[in-house]
């Protein structure tokens, strides 16, 4: 299959040269042209609009920042849908299953078949070829480009056929590591305020029932060496809980603990940088409690 390829930043740029190590024929297209040269020096085709990468590809993958920008480049001027040779649409980006059915269903006319398939893991998952991916839509498109995925994705599961229910999957996923983030950083900061040693919490707590991802990779591996570099833009994670708390509504499912996690995240974005790490709401945290997270001063000789 020629694959095309629609996004081409942190994550993208990563999944495009799996697929190409992977052996896959690759067409591309960003506005940047920094990103779209590095794609190119390893084989791949750049094309100058949405449209002619759908042109020349069977099945077209896209990984970008916004739902709004993934309809410009689907159902805009010189999107996807006007290409000619698509047979497949697969969007990995985090859109909300209302914007997959959307989308879902402007393509059908065209006999394009339409996959959701948000990813979890990170630039670092994407880097390493170890994402998760969580396809739903037809599956006998999910069969069809399953291989593709793999180049990338360490982990992919259909998860049903109805539109969106991938990315119900992923906003499960964001949702639990969004709050998990601020109440373990609120915790630890109860604790260092306490006299407990950051470094101290966090070694029992990684032995012990409150242990988990975000408190053994992000906490533990990043922030207690100051390292506010988990890898997803502050800017991101608050706009996957504005999605999550919109979803939610919809389906009539209560939204309590979330909304409080999303206004911690609203106001870090008001206070530094909306392109910074989302671990930058645990900065905005430590000013708030006059605390620190942070490891151990070595001791003295």
């Amino acid at each position: 299959m020629d694959i095309g390829f629609v996004g081409l930043g942190a994550m993208g740029a990563h999944m495009a040269r799996h697929l190409r190590a992977a052996g896959f024929p690759v067409h591309v297209f960003d506005k940047n042209p920094a990103a779209v040269g590095a794609a190119t020096a390893l084989g791949a085709t750049a094309h100058a609009s949405p449209a002619e990468v759908a042109d020349a590809a069977d099945a077209v993958i896209v990984c970008l920042p916004t739902p709004d920008v993934v309809r410009q480049v689907v159902l805009g001027e010189g999107g996807i849908l006007q290409g000619s040779r698509i047979r497949i649409f697969v969007d990995c980006s985090t859109t909300g299953p209302s914007v997959a059915r959307e989308i879902s269903e402007a393509l059908a006319p065209r006999q394009i078949a339409s996959l959701d398939g948000p990813l979890a893991g990170g630039v670092a998952g994407a880097e390493a070829g170890t994402l998760s991916v969580m396809v739903s839509g037809p599956r006998f498109a999910f069969d069809e480009v399953a291989p593709v995925l793999r180049s990338f994705g360490r982990k992919v599961v259909h998860v049903g056929e109805k539109a969106g229910l991938g990315q119900t999957l992923k906003l499960v996923n964001n949702m639990i590591v969004g709050a998990n983030l601020v109440v373990a950083a609120e915790a630890i900061l109860f604790g260092v305020r306490a006299g407990l040693s950051a470094e101290t919490i966090l070694d029992v707590l990684n032995a012990s029932t409150a242990r988990s991802f975000v408190t053994e990779e992000i906490i533990a591996g990043k922030l207690l060496d100051r390292r506010f570099e988990f890898g997803f833009r502050l800017e991101l994670m608050r706009k996957d809980l504005r999605l999550c708390i919109a979803e939610a509504d919809a389906t009539g499912a209560p939204m309590l603990v979330n909304a409080i996690a999303k206004q911690l995240y609203e106001a870090a974005a008001v206070h530094d940088d909306p392109a910074s790490d989302m671990t930058r709401v645990v900065y905005q945290m430590e000013k708030a409690a006059g605390a620190v997270i942070e490891r151990d001063a070595p001791a003295e000789a």
